[in-house]
């Protein structure tokens, strides 16, 4: 089943992506839930189950706009480095013995089809395309032997970098605001039987620049979900991003950046397309 925060007309809603179109759950869950966290908080996802059964789409995919699976002002957004093999040949990175991690705000995040913002002050702004984990249900100390259950579904998430920033700030240089997309929907957990085989791929207009299978990320995901219980509970809605293939941008020769105009795609076999075209910075 996939699930997706958008807005219809001047309302945000949430709701049931199909292939015909779009079952609004806003207008009949929302003296219960009031957006995809809430369904997960509250124990919901089986009813949305049962209206995704029987109910036609009230709209076209064409008249929503997609927000992020979880854009709440208090979204948690871990995210990996060095978390493929080849990426971390291509920078040049020991395998770390731990998780390597840092957060992205939810301010620096749009959803598919909306514009990323290339900031006037950097002319080196990279692409990452990234498997995100959405977890389903919360908790501290997870064992790894439970921690897949938690995990409630996956997403797309293109993390968008200032690489100057970066080298001296990776929570500046991952944060710039509006220079990541996260989306379009997240599918439920029981549509991934193995995570391993989604197969992700990148393409800068339409020049495939990173292509690898999930299974090439080098830490297992309860072992993730475990690890990050550990220092912090867990809740539903939080997100992993599980770092990205090599082939980035400032690793190329020459290198290759993304600029105003561009469009950026990253796609997951099994998950979706997540789509967004880049605009400068128009400061005030």
């Amino acid at each position: 089943m996939k699930l997706a925060n958008v807005k219809r007309g001047d309302t945000n809603t949430f709701g049931i992506v199909t292939d015909s179109g779009f079952i609004d759950l806003g207008s009949r869950l929302g003296q219960q839930a009031a957006d995809i966290v809430d369904l997960f908080e509250r124990n919901l996802v089986g009813q949305a189950r049962e209206l995704a059964a029987g109910t036609q789409p009230d709209c076209g995919l064409d008249e929503i706009v997609f927000r992020t699976p979880n854009d709440r002002s208090d979204a948690r957004i871990f995210a990996l480095g060095w978390a493929y093999a080849e990426h971390q040949a291509e920078t040049g990175k020991e395998p770390p013995a731990f998780p390597n991690m840092f957060n992205r705000l939810p301010e620096s995040l749009v959803g598919h089809g909306a514009h990323l913002v290339k900031p006037n002050i950097s002319d080196t702004f990279d692409y990452e395309g990234e498997v995100a984990v959405i977890i389903g249900k919360g908790g501290r100390h997870i064992p790894m032997d439970a921690a897949k259950s938690h995990i409630g579904g996956y997403s797309i998430l293109m993390d968008g970098s200032i690489r100057e920033w970066q080298k001296h700030s990776i929570t500046a240089g991952k944060n710039f605001d509006k220079s990541g997309s996260f989306g379009p929907w997240m599918l439920t957990a029981d549509e991934v039987p193995d995570p391993a085989k989604l197969i992700l791929t990148t393409r800068l207009n339409g020049e495939q620049v990173q292509h690898a299978p999930f299974g090439d990320m080098v830490w297992d995901l309860a072992h993730l979900v475990h690890y990050i219980s550990t220092f912090c509970e867990l809740r539903a809605g939080d997100v992993i991003s599980t770092g990205t293939p090599g082939g980035v941008g400032h690793k190329r020769n020459p290198q290759k950046f993304m600029k105003p105009g561009d469009t950026i795609e990253v796609e997951v076999q099994g998950l979706g397309l997540l789509r967004n075209t880049v605009v400068q910075e128009v400061e005030d």
